[in-house]
């Protein structure tokens, strides 16, 4: 099945270049290009692709502001924001939106084509090491967070499970912090996302931000886990 992807980047170079290293994929297609978000939200809704490849910084709409447009539905398609962790300081905020992760424009072709993979299967993108890139150096910066979601119907063993998928575990590393098996661990975070009514393992770390089990420094308070 071939994966639909639309690049959306106000850089043009940006885009013929990833458009032509991608395209070299079998399995992946690019369908449109936008140069702005307004461009995205719109190739979006008139192509359904499977993914678009989103630029956090554009002129007008930004990457943030077209995320929220397009994901409001739940549907496809997932998007995947191009960022520099470097000095973007909005990749909180893009998670908020509804993004599935992050792409680093100089990141390996391999890594790029593995990541477009993955989020088009409906898996996030950010790994375990990512992840915690992340809570140390953008959760702390960003305004804390209200709760917006009850925990009700979530077991204490889901809960320290949510916390620790929150720090950034894999499941293989939470089972080992746990005592349990891998596959345990799996079928938790599993439920989690079902209870949660979660899109991807993404959603459950804002999602524990949110009902406060673990704090912008990435530490669990106390009586959350």
């Amino acid at each position: 099945m071939t994966i639909r992807v639309v690049l959306a980047d106000d850089q043009e170079l940006v885009r013929a270049g990833l458009s032509m290293a991608i395209s070299t994929m079998p399995d992946i297609e690019i369908v449109g290009e936008a140069g702005t978000g307004a461009q995205a939200v719109e190739l979006a809704g008139t192509l359904r692709p499977d993914v678009v490849l989103m630029d956090i910084r554009m002129p007008g709409m930004d990457g943030i502001q077209a995320t929220r447009s397009i994901t409001v539905s739940g549907e496809l398609p997932r998007v995947l924001m191009l960022t520099t962790f470097d000095d973007d300081h909005n990749v909180y905020a893009a998670l908020r939106a509804g993004a599935s992760g992050f792409l680093v424009k100089d990141m390996a072709l391999v890594d790029i084509v593995t990541a477009i993979r993955v989020v088009a299967a409906g898996d996030a993108l950010i790994a375990p090491s990512v992840t915690r890139r992340l809570i140390a150096n953008f959760a702390a910066s960003a305004e804390p967070p209200r709760p917006v979601r009850s925990l009700d119907g979530v077991t204490e063993r889901e809960r320290e499970v949510l916390a620790l998928v929150a720090r950034g575990l894999s499941n293989s590393e939470i089972a080992d912090r746990l005592f349990i098996g891998a596959a345990t661990a799996k079928t938790h975070v599993a439920r989690l996302l079902t209870k949660l009514g979660a899109r991807d393992r993404v959603h459950l770390v804002i999602l524990a931000y949110d009902a406060g089990l673990v704090s912008p420094s990435g530490s669990i308070p106390n009586g959350a886990a």
